[in-house]
């Protein structure tokens, strides 16, 4: 088949997923679907929970193995679509949905590069993984089938980089953070107000810089993101709750930064949600970032998070789509961002030596 009619069989796929609801931990009929087409195509694969995968027919334990992988799963559609979320339309090289861009574009780029691979001449073997609940990175996405995947040496995400290798990754830590007071009435001047207690550490995180800065991936970065205290105008309140969204680079681990944090922000008691979404990579030398430089594609560093973060083996980011378009409105893909995909993961996993 020429890369016209995979194009056309990833579109159709995409078209017949853009239908399905597939939220976070809501994947089941997407992941049945994708397995009809799997059958259909005639590659037996997998199953655990909504996660697919399939590897080569001609598979070799003494070779290295080469992981494509792609999510199922959408967020919520915000309010202000204009178009029915669930209603694929194609307008020319466009094609409207939920879902479309991120990641459904990669998951089916994905998917029929895989296909093509089977066919070509390989000294590795190759699996495509079709994770679920990516956008929450929740315990029966990646982290639930990664156990019953064999070893895998390197993995390509097609996540939206507009067809750029994003090859390294922030990391994401959520910590949740209490301050601590005695209520009392506004006009009597009683009791100790928690918002009080928080605010030097509040301004101190403001104003905090991490020393180490990454050449891809920036400064380490902090932002309270959501703060709930009080009740009413005439009291004062005596609990503060607020939520600290850290990003971090290849320098600073999560469990650094948290130790780190409490002992500076000594007002508050703080909580941290996870430490396994640690940053992470893939070294510039490594044979395929040498393919994207020969294709021409400029490897950068990505400040969003991925299903990257659960793979402990070398990974980048890959993919069709713009970041810009993922959880936005009316978002999505070009059928041409599809068929060049195809190419440019064919173009480099053709002749890769690994």
């Amino acid at each position: 088949m020429e890369t016209k009619n995979y194009t056309n069989d990833a579109v159709e796929l995409l078209k017949e997923l853009i239908a399905i609801p597939s939220v976070s931990r809501s994947e089941d009929k997407a992941a049945d679907k994708l397995s009809e087409y799997l059958n259909r195509w005639g590659l037996p694969h997998g199953r655990e929970g909504n996660n697919l995968w399939v590897g080569c027919p001609d598979w070799d334990n003494n070779r290295p193995t080469l992981m494509l992988n792609a999510h199922i799963d959408t967020v919520k559609p915000v309010a202000s679509w204009t178009r029915d979320p669930f209603l694929p339309v194609q307008e020319g090289d466009l094609i409207y949905g939920l879902g479309s861009n991120d990641c459904g574009g990669g998951l089916v780029a994905t998917l029929q590069a895989y296909r093509i691979m089977l066919h070509r001449q390989r000294n590795y073997n190759i699996l495509w993984v079709a994770s679920a609940e990516e956008e929450i990175s929740g315990d029966n996405g990646f982290t639930r089938v990664l156990p019953l995947l064999p070893k895998i040496d390197v993995a390509i995400v097609g996540e939206p980089t507009s067809l750029q290798p994003a090859i390294a990754e922030k990391g994401l830590m959520v910590i949740d953070g209490y301050a601590h007071g005695k209520s009392g009435h506004a006009a009597r001047n009683e009791g100790v107000n928690a918002i009080y207690e928080a605010l030097d550490d509040l301004v101190w995180l403001r104003d905090y810089t991490f020393r180490k800065e990454s050449r891809l991936l920036g400064a380490t970065k902090m932002s309270v993101t959501v703060i709930e205290g009080g009740t009413q105008h005439n009291v004062i309140p005596d609990t503060l709750h607020f939520i600290i969204d850290v990003r971090t680079n290849e320098f600073y681990q999560n469990e650094f930064v948290f130790e780190f944090l409490k002992k500076k922000m000594t007002k508050c008691e703080l909580h941290a949600r996870s430490f396994r979404l640690h940053s992470s990579s893939i070294p510039e030398e490594h044979p395929l970032v040498r393919r994207c430089v020969e294709r021409g594609l400029k490897p950068f560093g990505s400040p969003t998070l991925s299903d990257q973060a659960l793979m402990p083996f070398a990974s980048f980011k890959l993919g069709p789509g713009d970041s810009s378009r993922s959880h936005s409105a009316d978002e999505f893909i070009r059928v041409s961002e599809i068929e060049q995909a195809i190419e440019t993961y064919v173009y480099l996993l053709e002749g890769l030596q690994l």
